[in-house]
């Protein structure tokens, strides 16, 4: 995982805020509306949010496909419909319904038309057609429970006729819907200026009068109906709340109701109509289909409600379609208005900086993972998201949805690219200059550590270790050039493999040689630790090749290991054409000495007492002796690494044991014993070998009494 500087999190800020003002722009106003519909569409999907239709404030009156097929209507035209029309209407409103509107308008009237009938105009033989209606209309209106529809227009406006209008004495009502840039309907007006007053919207009205109040206007700004302050974040517009997707409207045909008027059936229209508003409006395929929130999802034309008289046709089945018929629009609203369940959109300022804040939270999670893993992160959190707006619309609360979803998948693809030109050239090139150099997950250990390699040098503390092949010289005489290369490329393969894994920096190889460092370039607080485990595990793969490669076959290589702690100058070191990243310290020269002091006791592996000291009881150790090796006049100790503590064998325990009983002799000059002692373990260990014999010299001609227990290697 990447850390973030705090140029990466002036970036975030700064993506985040040009994404979340960028995608909550006016010029992108249509996500607004997007978000509503893929809502409308998610909470439909997951959770259903169905409500029975019997619980309906409001049913509608269809004039339908089935009205057009059926006797008398059947052929006829429409404005010969109002008598039939005005019956229904009179025996709604005696079957208890609060108030009826009028989603259709009758423009004109049969008594004015003037095609041709015999020897006179059609009108002229229709006078009188529409009385009976007009009466109906002006009975019904008297008692405030009818509402006609009109279009506004600046150039095509569409009144109902005359006669109506006086009928009714002007209540009529305008019809016109709010239609976002993408023409679809999400809200829907409140009132309308008319001579400079504000006049209420049909839905509005039908919801005033079945609610027993007249809309004002609160304080705030905002209108109030019956105490309901209607959220609108779109200044006197109402924003549809489509719960039930059309199918909680109770729909009757209005050719079936005819038939039930001549029927006589009362009865059925009081427990139809009680206690209802009641829209009258076409429910057609080809006439009055609105788009709205519910086009992602589909809508119904509600749903068929119980039948009086006629048979259900065949094609009674509800199908769903991405537009709906407009006067379940209007239903829609005034049932949102009577149930106070209008949708509560966010202000632009809230939307903003919701938007804004999510674009910094995933720009933020692009700074620190990967490209792939930022993707995932964003896929997580905007479902998440997601599900969180789900619940609140659920609530009749809408979220911005599609303005942070693609906000911030702006800001990620922004801060990839950033990451990539700016922020992260300083990883690429280390990626590239450390590459063969060392493990990808150590440099990946020390790209996420923020500790760089300094150049020009720096003080680190590490681990050395240089490693030999014994003997080497004499083997490669007797070798083809091939079989030499051969070796060799297996033999610091396996040995470089092991080095980093365990976390160390090969510096360079020499020939057999190789020279590695623990802690350095990849911060490492463990190096001494990796660095024994490493010789430990370099020593048996030695062991294995020689026992199971071709190459080695009969070779019966050995090498020595020399391991040494302390701070050291590391960095890009050399010309100034040309350098290395590598190390220099007398801690670089000691390691090298210990490495050629294995010859002289028969070693594989010497650590300093640094290097002991610094692993702590995470090995098995011996002591093997105090040294002062060439160009160097202090005595250190050296020891040598058995084993992981706890892995050490039994044979290794009772030598090292016997060896430290000689060593301790040999310390106090009681040479005949540490003699006595070393001879336990001299036949199969080298080192106690070499002290026994030491140990009988000097019982045999004892050492002056300056003498010091300190052994002076004069080679490397």
């Amino acid at each position: 995982m990447r850390r973030i500087g705090r140029g990466d999190i002036v970036a975030a800020i700064l993506i985040a805020l040009l994404t979340g003002a960028v995608a909550t722009s006016p010029p992108l106003q249509t996500l607004q509306g997007l978000s509503l519909d893929i809502l409308t569409a998610l909470r439909g999907k997951l959770i259903g949010d169905h409500r029975d239709p019997a619980t309906s404030p409001v049913v509608v009156v269809a004039i339908d496909g089935e009205t057009y097929e059926t006797p008398p209507f059947k052929g006829s035209p429409t404005q010969t419909w109002t008598r039939e029309i005005g019956r229904v209407l009179g025996s709604i409103t005696e079957g208890g319904a609060k108030v009826i509107g009028f989603d259709v308008i009758f423009k004109n009237s049969i008594e004015q038309s003037e095609i041709p009938f015999g020897d006179a105009p059609l009108g002229a033989r229709m006078k009188g057609f529409d009385r009976d209606y007009l009466i109906a209309l002006r009975q019904i209106s008297d008692n405030g429970k009818l509402v006609l529809g009109e279009i506004l227009s600046n150039d095509h406006p569409e009144p109902p006729y005359r006669a109506q209008q006086l009928a009714v004495r002007n209540n009529v009502r305008a019809l016109n819907v709010y239609t976002d840039a993408d023409d679809v309907i999400r809200r829907m007006p409140l009132t309308f200026s008319i001579d400079g007053k504000p006049v209420p919207a049909m839905a509005v009205e039908l919801a005033a009068r079945a609610l027993g109040a007249k809309p004002e206007i609160a304080p705030s700004g905002a209108t109030e109906l019956s105490g309901y302050a209607i959220p609108s974040v779109v200044p006197n517009t109402l924003t549809l709340n489509f719960r039930g997707m059309g199918r909680d409207v109770p729909t009757f045909s209005f050719a079936d109701l005819r038939a039930c008027v001549e029927k006589g059936d009362r009865d059925f229209f009081r427990r139809a109509f009680d206690g209802k508003v009641v829209l009258l409006g076409t429910a057609l395929n080809f006439e009055d289909r609105k788009l709205t929130s519910m086009r992602l999802s589909g809508g119904h034309d509600g749903t068929p409600a119980a039948r009086c008289a006629l048979p259900a046709p065949a094609s009674i089945a509800q199908k769903t379609r991405s537009d709906v018929a407009g006067v379940f629009v209007h239903a829609t609203a005034v049932r949102n208005l009577i149930e106070r369940d209008a949708v509560t959109e966010l202000g632009f300022p809230l939307r903003s900086i919701l938007t804004i804040v999510f674009s910094a939270i995933i720009a933020c999670a692009a700074c620190v993972l990967a490209p792939g893993g930022a993707l995932l992160a964003w896929f997580g959190l905007t479902a998440v998201y997601a599900a969180m707006a789900v619940g609140a619309f659920v609530h009749a609360l809408a979220l911005p949805l599609t303005e942070p979803a693609l906000a911030s998948l702006a800001a990620l693809a922004m801060m990839i690219g950033y990451r990539f030109v700016l922020a992260d050239r300083d990883e690429r090139f280390l990626r590239k200059s450390f590459a063969f150099y060392l493990a990808p997950e150590v440099i990946d250990t020390m790209i996420a550590s923020g500790k760089m390699p300094a150049l020009g040098g720096e003080m680190r503390n590490v681990t050395m270790f240089f490693s030999d092949l014994g003997g080497f010289s004499s083997i490669a005489e007797t070798m083809t050039p091939g079989e030499l290369v051969t070796l060799m490329n297996e033999y610091l393969s396996a040995m470089t493999d092991i080095i980093e894994s365990h976390g160390g920096y090969v510096d360079k190889y020499i020939g057999d040689s190789i020279v590695a460092m623990f802690g350095a370039p990849a911060d490492d607080p463990t190096h001494a630790c990796n660095a024994v485990r490493a010789a430990l595990k370099c020593h048996e793969e030695l062991a294995e090749l020689n026992a199971g490669s071709a190459a080695f076959a009969g070779r019966g290589l050995s090498h020595r290991i020399g391991l040494n702690s302390g701070e050291a100058v590391v960095g890009n070191i050399g010309s100034r054409r040309r350098f290395n990243y590598t190390v220099m310290s007398d801690t670089v020269n000691v390691a090298s000495r210990l490495e050629g002091a294995n010859k002289y006791y028969g070693t594989a592996i010497m650590a300093s007492e640094t290097t002991m000291a610094q692993t702590g009881d995470a090995f098995a150790w011996r002591e093997l002796d105090a040294i002062r090796v060439m160009g160097r006049g202090e005595a250190i100790k050296v020891f040598e690494p058995l084993a992981v503590k706890g892995a050490e064998t039994a044979g290794q325990t009772k030598m090292a044991a016997a060896y430290a009983s000689g060593l301790a002799c040999w310390r106090a000059r009681e040479f005949a014993k540490a003699a006595d002692a070393f001879d336990d373990a001299a036949d199969s260990d080298p080192a106690s070998a070499l002290f026994a014999e030491r140990a009988r010299r000097h019982a045999s001609s004892p050492p002056p009494s300056e003498w010091t227990p300190v052994n002076t290697l004069e080679g490397k």
